[in-house]
Parts: structure tokens; C-alpha cells; sequence
């Protein structure tokens, strides 16, 4: 795909805005719409970013959860982004992290994961990538995710999807599917979203 075909290619106008707001990307704003919708974050909440780079949904929390709240921002890749004080940056595989440090943290009131994989051009498989890693995000978000606490993932649209509002059914009170309003055309990515995690379950 050429840079003239690929919509991803150049800034558009919710990336300049994003940056002009201080994030590093315009998904600062997909975030901005789940909270306000589900009313997802609140000051003194302990939050955990599963693949958080480069960093624009972990700075957004932290603001949110203010300075009596902490925010744990897992990725892969080196995070360049600042952050005010009540942010930890571990740079590591979100999906096999050591589970002292996450029990050091948590428990968590909100576990997010943004995380996608690197796309194949293969549509199936990207889309079971998708999947898997929702899956295991979710595991993460029951063994450390407190009683009440919320979970916030991304997933490519594929047959898997009925699965996966399942999974957020058995484990949580409410589940909500939303397609952010700034989320590309071209996309298949939507969020699925578990609020009030049922008790006596990892």
C-alpha cells in the first residue's frame, strides 16, 4: 500500500488535535468516549494499561484518577511519553508480567487494554490474533481486577465476537459494546466493555 492509500499515513485532523492537547495519539479520544459513556474512571482509582504505548490512554488516566490515584502502563516497546507522578512505566510483555508486581499495584478498579496485533494483511488471522489477545487481557483483568472493578479491551470484529461478549457476561454485571466515534472508517476494531466484575472469580 502506498503512503497515498494508506489512511494512516499522515496526520489527520483528531491526531493534530491530540497532540495539541499533549497526547501522543488521537486514540486519547476513544478512551475520553468510553469514560464519559460508562463513566469508567474516577479520582483515587487504581488503573492498569495493558500495551500502553505510546502512551496517550495512560496519561488520560492519570488524569483522571489524580494525584491519589495510580496508573500502571505495561508495554512492549519504550514509552517516550512524560508523565505526572502517579504513573509507573514497565517496559515488558504485558501478557507475562511477574504477578508480585501486580499484586504490589493492584488490585486494580480498571484494567484497560488497547492492545492489537501487528497486522499480516491477513484478515483471519489478524482477526483471531485480536481475539486471543482480548482473551488473555481479560484474564489478567479477573486475577487482578478488584470486586466491582471494569475492563476495557479492543477487539477486531470476526465470528469470535459473540464469544467474547460471553466472556464479559460470566464475569461481569454489565457488558457494553462501543465503536468510539473517532475510530477510522476503515476499521474493524470495536471496544468491549465489562463493568461491576462479579465476586469469588480469577
Amino acid at each position: 500500500m502506498s503512503r497515498r492509500d494508506n489512511p494512516y499515513s499522515k496526520p489527520d485532523s483528531r491526531t493534530l488535535e491530540a497532540r495539541a492537547r499533549g497526547f501522543p495519539a488521537r486514540s486519547v479520544f476513544k478512551l475520553e468516549e468510553i469514560d464519559k459513556r460508562v463513566g469508567l474512571l474516577a479520582p483515587g482509582q487504581r488503573v492498569l494499561d495493558l500495551g500502553a504505548a505510546p502512551g496517550s490512554w495512560s496519561l488520560y488516566a492519570s488524569r483522571r484518577v489524580g494525584p491519589g490515584g495510580r496508573v500502571l502502563a505495561i508495554d512492549l516497546n519504550p514509552i517516550e511519553q512524560a508523565f505526572p507522578a502517579n504513573v509507573t512505566v514497565v517496559q515488558a510483555d504485558a501478557l507475562a508480567l511477574d504477578t508480585e508486581l501486580l499484586a504490589q499495584q493492584g488490585p486494580f478498579d480498571v484494567v484497560l487494554s488497547d492492545m492489537a496485533p501487528a497486522t499480516s494483511g491477513n484478515k483471519v488471522r489478524d482477526q483471531a490474533l485480536s481475539y486471543e489477545l482480548f482473551e488473555r487481557a481479560l484474564q489478567v483483568a479477573l486475577a487482578h481486577g478488584r470486586e466491582g472493578s471494569s475492563f476495557v479491551a479492543k477487539l477486531f470484529m470476526s465470528g469470535d465476537f459473540p464469544a467474547a461478549r460471553e466472556s464479559l457476561r460470566r464475569s461481569y454485571e454489565t457488558e457494553r459494546t462501543i465503536r468510539p466515534r473517532g475510530t477510522r472508517q476503515e476499521s474493524s476494531e470495536v471496544f468491549l466493555v465489562g463493568l461491576n466484575k462479579r465476586g469469588g472469580r480469577e
